[in-house]
């Protein structure tokens, strides 16, 4: 839109000197100058990477989540400037999900109910082994990691129950054999975005830093990106790429505090001292650092009273469970010293501390406080007396595996961007400024990364909002005009929604 006197003063002029013959220039850019791609071909533009390219949010794929993809966003945009048609595999609802010979395999999407997210009502309609036909612009493949795209058979349908082939890819794969790269290069694009990586660590971040889903291994992640990024410029083709933010800054690793629990009464805070106090006299014994806080009771004015750290399973810490039994056995009797003993022997109450921080995982906060099954009374609740098990909670040892691994993708990303001539995003720099207090302002909106009420993430905490994708389209389009002399202007964040309503008709 035009928005002073001095453009209005120029349009008039485009006009008065414009014969029936003449053609209009659109003044809708970043500068007020005619529209141009400068030295950019967007005619033919794929995108390639992985869920946030496919438009995943609230913990699924649909329709709507699909169109409202930063690819696609991008690609509106770049139609202005002769960018050519930009095709979806599409979902076949609104409603999310997948079947897999008419059996679910994926859940339904997430609405917010007013008090908290829960699926929608309705089945997946969705059926893997239906292929679509024809070529598609958007490559991305929720779930891939960096080097899936170069994977043959990461397509084939044949694959996916046993954990080898990507069901969304089966459904637009040209053949079984097919790679993610082949299929994109062989449209023969003249643009290109790749943003993959984030998956080589999510899946041990979500999973609370599980060995059946580990980090991939540097060397592989280089050698696949490396590849990526030659082949998809080779011949000069141009394009733009973005590093990696730190998937324990998002929103699923950080709602959850690490000390939601209120005081305790004085006699419950009494005992847990005496218990926690003796096994950290335990640990001094074997000269050992102290696992355990002081318990705070409740002074009864909620304003006043500090609460209380979550009591958290660590399994990098060494097992005191036979120190611990020896230390309690005389006050406890045998058979319950052995429990607390097995109970406790790698558990601690979790830090908040920058240095030593620790994430509590979003699912969590369904189970702190509760009962846990076949546990004496006495030890029985979940986080208070008894610890919060392993795939709650990214303890800050596994955080830093992350903070590691992610820091050596992005030297290889922002490496190949320069050695390739590649537009760079900054998708650390951005996440880091969601996640502050004042987030990132942008036409009278400002978005920031928490849950629910930021406005830039979805319900499933990991994937952004609509208007948070249009922000990172925004982001995308900035980089690719400071490389390559274009003009885009970017979308308006008040035209895209934060969350998705429940029913599809609304949308």
């Amino acid at each position: 839109m035009i928005k002073n006197f001095k453009w209005l003063f120029l349009v008039s002029l485009t006009f008065i000197a414009c014969s029936e013959d003449d053609e209009v220039i659109t003044y809708d850019s970043t500068d007020g100058l005619p529209l141009t791609s400068g030295t950019a071909d967007f005619s033919k533009y794929v995108a390639l990477g992985d869920s946030f390219a496919a438009g995943w949010s609230d913990n699924a794929l649909f329709i709507e989540g699909q169109k409202g993809a930063y690819p696609n966003i991008i690609a509106q945009q770049f139609a202005l400037v002769g960018g050519g048609a930009f095709t979806t595999p599409f979902m076949a609802d609104n409603i999310g999900g997948l079947l897999l010979g008419g059996n679910v395999i994926q859940g339904p999407r997430l609405y917010f109910n007013g008090t908290a997210p829960v699926p929608v009502a309705g089945p997946p309609t969705t059926e893997v082994t239906t292929p679509l036909t024809g070529s598609f612009n958007n490559m991305g493949v929720p779930g891939a990691k960096s080097f899936h795209l170069l994977a043959p058979g990461y397509g084939n349908a044949a694959g996916v129950a046993a954990g080898t082939a990507s069901p969304y890819f089966s459904r637009f794969s040209s053949s079984s054999t097919a790679t993610v790269l082949a299929d994109a290069l062989s449209q023969t694009p003249t643009f290109f975005s790749l943003w993959i990586g984030g998956n080589d660590v999510l899946g041990y971040a979500t999973s609370g830093g599980a060995a059946s889903n580990p980090i991939t291994p540097t060397a592989t992640f280089d050698a696949a990106y490396n590849g990526l990024a030659s082949q998809l410029a080779a011949g000069g083709r141009k394009g733009v790429v973005a590093n990696l933010p730190y998937v324990n800054t998002l929103p699923f690793f950080t709602t959850v505090p690490t000390n939601p629990i209120p005081g305790l009464s004085p006699t419950q805070a009494g005992q847990l001292n005496f218990l926690f106090g003796g096994i950290n006299s335990a640990l001094a014994g074997a000269s050992l650092p102290p696992r355990f806080a002081t318990i705070v009771a409740d002074d009864g004015n909620p304003e006043t009273t500090e609460r209380n750290p979550l009591l958290i399973i660590d399994e990098s810490l060494p097992n005191i469970s036979t120190q611990i039994t020896a230390a309690l056995t005389a006050t406890l009797g045998p058979t319950t010293a052995a429990f607390v003993g097995g109970l406790y022997g790698q558990a601690r109450h979790a830090s908040n501390a920058t240095a030593t921080r620790d994430y509590i995982l979003l699912p969590a906060q369904t189970v702190i406080g509760t009962t846990q099954s076949g546990a004496p009374a006495s030890f029985s609740t979940i986080g208070v007396t008894y610890p919060m098990q392993d795939p709650t909670t990214l303890t800050a040892a596994e955080a830093l595996e992350i903070k590691n691994a992610t820091d050596s993708y992005n030297i290889t990303i922002q490496a190949a961007a320069t050695a390739n001539g590649l537009a760079f995003v900054d998708a650390t720099a951005i996440m880091n400024q969601l996640s502050s207090t004042a987030g990132i302002t942008a036409n009278n909106f400002t978005l920031t990364a928490n849950f629910v009420t930021g406005g830039a993430f979805s319900l499933d905490g990991v994937h952004p909002s609509p208007r948070g994708y249009a922000l990172i389209a925004n982001k995308f389009i900035e980089a690719i005009n400071a490389k390559y002399g274009s003009n885009l202007k970017g979308v308006n964040l008040g035209n895209y929604r934060i969350l998705f309503p429940q029913n599809p008709a609304n949308f």
